[in-house]
């Protein structure tokens, strides 16, 4: 097997979120070639801008020895090869590993004695070596672990977070050999400066990524479900929150839509894989039920507020303040601020949607939803704030308000105004 230093060229497969400002750190170093299917979103790199706003003009300038491309046999000179592709769940929640199997046949193709395939991507623990290497050795016919080694580093990309960047979050590496360990973990201490964990094997770093994000999950239910109670008993969920942050060891977890290509996918790839050994999740697929319901209960929240002032429901119009499924970033992957566009619909509410952070195409190509350009002043029969950008935060009240009619309602759902100032929270 090759050394570190001869390992000259790197290819990243999968220029997203989380493969293009890998792609930079790297490119800043050594020949890295950065591959993706996407024309249009290579074609947008090469002119040195990038429409998810992860990496700025000036970083990819300085990437001086990164070249990207849509031509596979540009891959054929690399020694490493690192997998960043999307793994969704399909309309059953199941995971869905086709871009992940398509990405493995295109290295196979090229693999040659001596490389390693490093897999970023989300996946249940033994996807790597029970998915994604035999493709490999089909297609390269070459053998694991004597002709070419496979590693494992799952990714920790939080978009729109520019404190937390790939080379300041700690990096956890594996490999399926001790020595394609030790290069791995040397291949990322080169850009990673918050240094690197190295697991002990390709299963633990995948076991390690799944459970991240289904913890996070699993919490969130919780305060979504207590949310609820309190809503029933008439108090006020923040307040309560705030009060028992009070406490050292209170986690600061806040009710909401839980979306996102990682919080609202993640614990679905392990519960698959827990049913496929015969244990069936209790406490992991509960709270994917509450959070994927809280969309329904927003919008039932809504209905009877509007009712109480006597506003008709049917015909009303509402207006959803954000798409993307979080503050502050254009990513719209799993938004769940959909769930309330739909729901409203079944109530024949006409919902227009605005974000000004998101690509009005993609949300068209996406959900079928086309955001207003700017809402009209005095229009809505109710408000929605539904996601905390900073844009709506520096509004204000005053201003959120000048969008109703005369008689309205304003849900904020995010806690962007003081608990006086709108008519319904979460």
């Amino acid at each position: 097997m090759q050394n570190l230093s001869s390992a000259r060229t790197v290819a990243i497969v999968g220029l997203g979120y989380v493969g293009l400002p890998l792609a930079v750190e790297f490119g800043k170093k050594r020949t890295v070639i950065g591959f993706d299917i996407n024309a249009r979103r290579v074609a947008e790199l090469q002119a040195g801008q990038d429409h998810t706003l992860e990496v700025e003009a000036d970083e990819l300038r300085q990437a001086t020895h990164l070249k990207c491309t849509t031509d596979p046999a540009a891959l054929a000179g690399c020694d490493v090869f690192i997998v960043t592709v999307p793994t969704p769940i399909d309309e059953h929640k199941r995971p869905d590993l086709t871009p992940l199997i398509k990405a493995s046949a295109t290295i196979g193709k090229v693999l040659k004695k001596g490389d390693v395939v490093i897999y970023e991507s989300t996946v249940y623990p033994g996807a790597t070596e029970e998915e994604c290497v035999p493709v490999l050795e089909q297609h390269s016919g070459l053998k694991f672990n004597v002709d070419f080694f496979a590693g494992y580093s799952p990714e920790r990309i939080n978009p729109g977070d520019k404190t937390h960047r790939v080379t300041t979050i700690k990096k956890v590496t594996s490999g399926s050999t001790p020595e394609v360990a030790d290069l791995v973990d040397a291949l990322y201490n080169e850009i990673v400066t918050a240094g690197t964990h190295k697991a002990p094997s390709i299963k633990v770093a995948e076991a390690a990524k799944v459970i991240e994000n289904t913890q996070r999950d699993v919490n969130i239910a919780l305060i979504n479900e207590l949310a609820l109670i309190f809503n029933k008993l008439g108090i006020d969920t923040e307040a309560v929150l705030q009060a028992a942050g009070t406490k050292w060891n209170f986690l600061p977890f806040r009710p909401g839509l839980v979306g996102g290509h990682c919080i609202g996918v993640d614990p679905y790839y392990l519960t698959h894989k827990a049913q496929a050994i015969g244990y069936h999740p209790e406490i992991i697929l509960a709270g994917r039920r509450l959070n994927d319901s809280m969309g329904a209960y927003v919008v039932t929240q809504l209905v009877k507020a509007m009712t109480k002032r006597r506003i008709p429901v049917r015909g009303a119009r509402v207006l959803v303040m954000g798409l993307a499924f979080k503050e502050n970033c254009p990513d719209l992957r799993n938004t769940r601020v959909v769930d309330i566009v739909k729901e409203l619909s079944e109530y024949d509410v006409l919902a227009d949607v605005y974000d000004p952070w998101v690509s009005p195409e993609e949300a068209q190509h996406e959900y079928g939803i086309t955001p207003v350009r700017q809402p009209q002043a005095a229009a809505y029969d109710a408000i929605i704030v539904a996601v905390a950008h900073d844009q709506f935060k520096a509004m204000g009240a005053p201003a959120l308000r000048a969008l109703g009619k005369a008689q309205h309602v304003l849900f904020d759902l995010k806690y962007v105004l003081p608990p006086e100032a709108s008519d319904i929270r979460l």
